[in-house]
């Protein structure tokens, strides 16, 4: 399609607008110690909408647990949502989503870039303009090919694998770019789309209008990496910060420990206080032990924002002065069961069906912590997100299983005594278990007999994500949950529903969906400048594949966090749906 200056200006505006209708939320206050502003009171679900207690006091340890390791501190093959949010201590990029509570957390801002991009008048190319002073943790200045060669590594998928792939989609256009490790430039800079005619000047070249490729620009792959110490798969052992926190120490499984950065100016940053000293991040593999410190103090919050486990959440919720230390809003997430149709008897849609309508989604929700964690939901598209509704083909909100209909189905596949299947779970995620178990129980009374598998959660992206496996083991059902990679219904959908997104390792359209309407319609709104335009036809892809019964929707996830009472700035930030770490600080110093 044509368009005149005025819409392809008007691209980025929508690109980062969309979803903020649906959000609702205010932007949150305080001035710090001794400031004006009084600073806002704690209670339940108070950091969801507003700051609770802000403060520019600088010092102390900020103490973060988890039950599971991050995927990778590499920016470039990082996909777990609380490590996108953590790299925010340590990669910057050419915009970044602001630090507020409410639907402002939703807003892309200049990071690295001296201002948003100018956008030519056919929205097909970018040009940024860097901030002067901005270095790396080596105190050598960031520069455009620096971001440039970090977007490159990315396309080294042998490499550097694991993380979101969109920028290859985006800027690979027919020239079959493998990377910088084989690349005969001798600069090692021969992606040819991406321009860099000063060490201050960055410009994006794509082949039609994207209103969504800003969002690109804000994910840790778009981060800057230095190509003196660039280590190929091994960066992640030692990421090169650009932010105002460096690694000291990785001990994979069991901690990490970031520093301040001395080559980080605080003037060339919009949004980031770096108040703690110290960073420290604890991994342990007993979630009840983390809840525990978390509870009496030792533990400041939970670093994968998943929520507390039964027992830890029945206390507080019994306690109204811990309840009042805990948030529990939408947060962007939907858990669900894949329903493999490349996997027997699956790759018939009618046992597919058989599956939806024989779910116990009452006993799914209570599996994942009750209503507290979420609400039963009959589609693929969350509710803060444009384009999504009420639609819901199998009757899933109904909290019941319709057992006449899932016998239809299963004779109608030809089994109708029932077959055998595998569900694969992450074992360490104590929810997701319960829920495989919950999936599992149900199904006997449809006679499908249902052995579950718990895997590592760290392999997610090697078992789950890897099509090759999932196959070779039969794995016919894979628990899972997802995030949008950015704020409206491509950054939800598009990894889980087009076909051009399926790759071989760290795959996330576990269906593995290639319907040529769908990737037309995702590109159809793409180019659509109009947000409530795209949003129909993303509505139209999420009504598609739900009919498709290839995704069993769990919840749309709510998760019930505790903060310690000691931490400032403490607020929900909508781009990832938890807690933004980076914000924090401690009252007490230590």
């Amino acid at each position: 399609m044509t368009r005149n200056r005025t819409l392809a200006a008007a691209a980025l505006v929508a690109s980062l607008a969309l979803t903020t209708a649906a959000c609702g939320g205010s932007k949150g206050g305080g001035t710090g110690d001794g400031g004006a502003t009084k600073a806002a009171s704690a209670g339940f679900n108070a950091a969801a909408e507003k700051v609770v207690n802000p403060s520019d006091k600088k010092g102390g340890t900020l103490n973060l647990w988890t039950s599971t390791d991050a995927d990778s501190w590499d920016p470039g093959r990082a996909y777990y949502a609380s490590v996108w949010n953590f790299e925010r201590f340590y990669a910057r990029t050419l915009l970044a989503f602001d630090a507020k509570p409410g639907k402002d957390g939703l807003k892309l801002v200049p990071d690295l870039a001296a201002d948003q991009p100018t956008i030519a008048a056919d929205g097909k190319t970018y040009t940024f303009k860097l901030k002067p002073g901005v270095k790396f943790e080596d105190g050598s200045a960031i520069t455009s090919k620096d971001i440039k060669y970090g977007i490159e590594r990315i396309f080294a998928q042998d490499v550097v694998s694991g993380g979101p792939t969109y920028l290859i989609n985006s800027l690979d256009q027919g020239q079959n770019y493998k990377g910088p490790y084989t690349d005969t430039d001798p600069n090692k800079l021969g992606l040819k789309t991406v321009e860099t005619p000063d060490d201050s000047t960055i410009v994006f070249h794509l082949d039609k209008a994207d209103s969504s490729f800003p969002y690109l620009l804000a994910m840790g792959s778009a981060s800057p990496v230095p190509q003196k110490l660039d280590t190929g798969s091994k960066y992640g052992d030692h990421p090169v910060s650009s932010g105002p926190y460096k690694f000291k120490t990785i001990d994979p499984g069991k901690s990490v420990e970031l520093v301040r950065n001395e080559s980080w100016d605080a003037a060339t940053d919009p949004f980031r206080k770096a108040l703690p000293d110290t960073v420290k991040l604890t991994i342990t593999t007993n979630a009840d032990d983390m809840d525990a410190r978390l509870l009496e103090g030792s533990a400041d919050i939970d670093f994968s924002q998943t929520g507390l486990s039964q027992a830890a959440q029945v206390k507080v919720l019994q306690d109204p002065a811990l309840k009042a230390n805990t948030d529990d809003p939408y947060n962007g997430f939907i858990r669900y069961i894949t329903v493999v149709p490349k996997v027997a008897p699956f790759d018939n849609e009618h046992c597919r069906k058989a599956v939806m309508y024989a779910a116990d989604t009452t006993a799914l929700q209570t599996a994942r912590g009750g209503s507290v964690a979420g609400s039963t939901y009959g589609s693929m598209l969350p509710p803060n997100i444009l384009g999504s509704d009420d639609y819901d083909p199998f009757g899933l909100t109904k909290g019941k299983p319709d057992l006449a209909k899932a016998k239809e189905e299963l004779a109608a596949c030809g089994k109708p005594d029932g077959f055998k299947t595998t569900i694969a779970v992450r074992g360490n995620k104590e929810k997701e278990v319960n829920s495989a178990v919950a999936l599992q129980t149900a199904l006997k009374a449809i006679n499908v007999d249902v052995t579950v598998d718990q895997y590592d959660g760290k392999l997610l992206a090697s078992v789950a994500g890897a099509p090759d496996v999932v196959h070779s083991k039969n794995y016919g059902l894979l628990v899972v949950g997802w995030g949008a990679d950015y704020p409206n219904g491509a950054g939800y959908m598009q990894p889980l529903m087009d076909g051009r997104f399926i790759v071989k390792n760290g795959n996330s359209n576990y269906a593995e969906t290639d319907d040529p309407e769908v990737n037309a319609w995702f590109d159809q709104a793409a180019a659509e400048t109009d947000p409530a335009k795209a949003a129909e036809l993303y509505k139209k892809i999420n009504h598609k594949v739900t009919d498709s019964a290839v995704y069993l929707p769990i919840v749309a996830d709510k998760a019930l966090n505790y903060r310690n009472p000691r931490l400032t700035n403490v607020f929900v930030n909508q781009a990832f749906g938890e807690v933004d770490f980076q914000a924090l600080g401690v009252s007490d110093g230590k």
